[in-house]
């Protein structure tokens, strides 16, 4: 953690955290930090009067005063019973900022991980940005946690260091220090000086030692998020690899991932136990540090037995103060390794948002019906062009057709026209009315059939009868009466039933336009005929745009697109009916 790395993390955390504290929020935000960091000082004050209480009964034991040793006890138990209270509204209260600080933050970076589809752009280039959802649902708890608690341990220290280093300073006498024959040298206020030196020297060593565990942090948030991605991803696709008989590659890949894992913490285990060595030796030796110096002023009865606790006592509370980055080194790097993470999760968001803003390359334009595009360039996320000069309108009411091979650009110039490519040049008209693209695996949310089946809308107020003819209408009748039912529907519906769905969906919506990208690849013919010509005798009269592979669904096309030749050609068969 070096003096460049620390500034870096604390300009970064600023920007990660001022948007809270200026909110609308910030009211409440502040309001509660006051009342913390009043209830941190207020256990400091307490540590004050507990370090004269140490003065006063373990002078009382010394002189066999029985009177004064009852009323320190008394004294005592009045501040344990301030110090417990404080203690426990100081977490409650810290806790309460905590969860709506990171309420906050959550729904900030939803949003603007949802917004301009930056969830889709982050996966087209490579970068730093590694498993967003762990950085939302794991990086924005602990930012929180640790922001606050070092935050606060850092206050306390300062607060504790001002207040003990005077009573200190009253406490110490010179000491004069031999250097042979006549020569000497007196330092005054030896105890001050020499607790500053003990944890100067303190954290210069443990930031040595401890240096390598912010790297190691942060990639072992790395390796568990890929481990447990690859868990998620059998989850999702159990039934293929199931097919496959694929449970000894997975095994293998689950090992591999692990083995990151492993290794990695490992490292930290391994860097953790020589910072343990010094941290908790240099703890300890500071328990008797101050009874060694001041032993022999003790036995020559100089200090009293009350004088010497309390000297101890200050001594350990200024040498803990200026001993925070020691005693706290490891939440450091812990915290300094979450900054970065969000750090680099901010940035990309921040420069999708700046980019949606500004006319890029690629107009999208959303007027009159059906779809034109006019010299559409399409490329690779590396600069290879796949399509270029491309153009085509489709009429409204109209179906196209795009064919080609594989790997010719279809899907991507799908991509293109929806907005989801960054990387292209030209110009789109979308119809003003809306707009339904339908993907070759329908994506199926979490809850319910009906919200399966309205998705993305909500279509609360849809008649539930309404909702059952659909389902008729593409063959899922026998899922009616489930209509209200919650299950794991991306693993219950085959590929073929999902993609029905996504038909009812276009009829539940009506848009204006309709483009599908193979989205009957998992029917028979016959159903993919039936769908069809729903489809093209719908009484909305949608303009269709589809891209499949089939010659059967040349005949629900009025024109097809080979990509191949770029050259439309009018269809002879008209979509029957």
């Amino acid at each position: 953690m070096g003096g460049k790395g620390i500034w870096t993390a604390l300009r970064d955390a600023w920007q990660l955290a001022k948007p809270y504290w200026v909110s609308q929020e910030r009211w409440v935000a502040w309001v509660l930090l006051a009342v913390v960091v009043a209830l941190n000082l207020a256990q400091v004050g307490l540590s004050v009067l507990f370090n004269y209480w140490r003065n006063a009964f373990y002078n009382a034991l010394q002189n066999y005063d029985e009177t004064s040793f009852v009323h320190q006890l008394a004294v005592f138990c009045g501040l344990a019973v301030l110090w417990v209270v404080s203690g426990v509204y100081q977490t409650y209260f810290t806790q309460m900022l905590q969860i709506r600080w990171r309420r906050w933050l959550t729904d900030r970076y939803l949003q603007r991980w949802l917004d301009h589809r930056a969830y889709y752009r982050l996966q087209l280039t490579a970068g730093p940005t590694d498993n967003p959802d762990q950085r939302i649902a794991e990086d924005l708890r602990d930012f929180t946690t640790f922001s606050l608690n070092l935050s606060l341990g850092l206050l306390s220290s300062v607060v504790t260091l001002f207040s003990f280093i005077f009573i200190l300073w009253s406490l110490s006498g010179p000491v004069t220090i031999p250097l042979g024959g006549t020569f000497s040298v007196t330092i005054p206020y030896f105890m001050v000086w020499l607790a500053v030196l003990y944890a100067v020297i303190g954290t210069i060593i443990t930031v040595k030692i401890g240096r390598p565990l912010v790297g190691l942090n942060f990639n072992q948030q790395r390796v568990e998020a890929d481990f447990r991605y690859s868990l998620v991803r059998l989850r999702e696709n159990t039934e293929s690899v199931a097919f496959y008989r694929g449970e000894p590659r997975e095994f293998a890949i689950f090992g591999g991932r692990f083995g990151y894992v492993f290794n990695n913490f490992w490292a930290i285990m391994k860097r953790q136990k020589l910072v343990g060595w010094f941290v908790f030796g240099y703890g300890q030796s500071s328990v008797v540090f101050t009874y060694i110096v001041q032993a022999p002023l003790y036995f020559a009865k100089k200090v009293t037995l009350g004088g010497l606790q309390q000297t101890a006592d200050a001594f350990g509370q200024v040498q803990g103060a200026l001993s925070f980055i020691v005693n706290s080194y490891t939440d450091i790097a812990n915290w300094q390794s979450m900054v970065q993470r969000l750090a680099s999760f901010d940035r990309p968001l921040a420069e999708i948002a700046a980019g949606a803003g500004e006319p890029g390359e690629l107009a999208i334009a959303h007027q009159g019906e059906g779809i034109a595009v006019d010299r559409l360039a399409v490329d690779l996320p590396d600069g290879k062009p796949l399509v270029s000069d491309l153009a085509f309108d489709a009429k409204p009411g109209r179906g196209l057709l795009l064919v080609g091979p594989t790997g010719v650009g279809k899907s991507t110039v799908l991509r293109a026209i929806a907005g989801l490519w960054p990387f292209g040049r030209g110009r789109v008209r979308l119809g003003a009315g809306r707009v339904f693209f339908i993907p070759q695996k329908p994506y199926i949310p979490l809850g319910s059939l009906r919200q399966a089946l309205v998705y993305p809308d909500d279509g609360a107020d849809i008649p539930r009868e309404k909702l059952e003819a659909v389902l008729r209408k593409v063959g899922l009748g026998a899922l009616a009466p489930e209509l209200d039912a919650t299950d794991q529907w991306t693993q219950r519906l085959s590929v073929g039933e999902q993609q029905r769905l996504a038909f009812a969906r276009v009829f539940l919506a009506e848009p204006a336009v309709v483009v599908l990208d193979e989205a009957t690849s998992a029917l028979d013919e016959a159903m993919e005929a039936h769908l069809y010509r729903l489809l093209r005798e719908a009484p909305w009269h949608p303009t269709i745009v589809s891209v499949g592979h089939r010659s059967t669904l040349r005949a629900f096309h009025d024109e097809v697109l080979d990509l191949a030749a770029s050259t439309p050609s009018p269809m002879a068969a008209q979509a029957s009916g």
